[in-house]
């Protein structure tokens, strides 16, 4: 799972108020190179929630992301460079997300997150 995917996930159980952004819990971070494209990061950036990447960056292993970034920051190839890395080529194979709110954890196998609700929970 990318951090791409993360940024926009949060948690859907029933009475919850504020279930972003998911803490990561890690059992396995890989790296996966993915072709740069400095237009995408340029679009992405005003629907990124910067402090939440930054904590998830951290949290895999990765601390290259300035704590607050501006716009005018996507003129600078270093800071693309990092963005891209943090946002597309850092990946949680195993893993969980876990609800800031309840604790409940949603795992993460093979990359893939699995968010499906209990019963009670819908």
């Amino acid at each position: 799972m990318r951090l791409l995917t993360h940024n926009m996930l949060s948690s859907n159980i029933k009475g919850v108020t504020s279930g972003f952004p998911l803490r990561i819990e890690v059992e396995k971070v890989v790296q996966k190179e993915v072709e740069f494209n400095a237009d995408f990061l340029r679009n992405m950036f005003a629907k990124i929630e910067w402090s939440a990447l930054v904590e998830a960056s951290k949290t895999m292993g990765y601390s290259e992301l300035p704590d607050s970034a501006e716009s005018s920051m996507l003129d600078s190839d270093e800071f693309l460079h990092r963005f891209h890395h943090a946002l597309l080529e850092l990946h949680l194979e195993e893993g969980a997300l876990i609800c800031p709110e309840t604790g409940r954890k949603f795992p993460v196998n093979k990359g893939i997150p699995n968010m499906l609700l209990h019963e009670d929970e819908v």
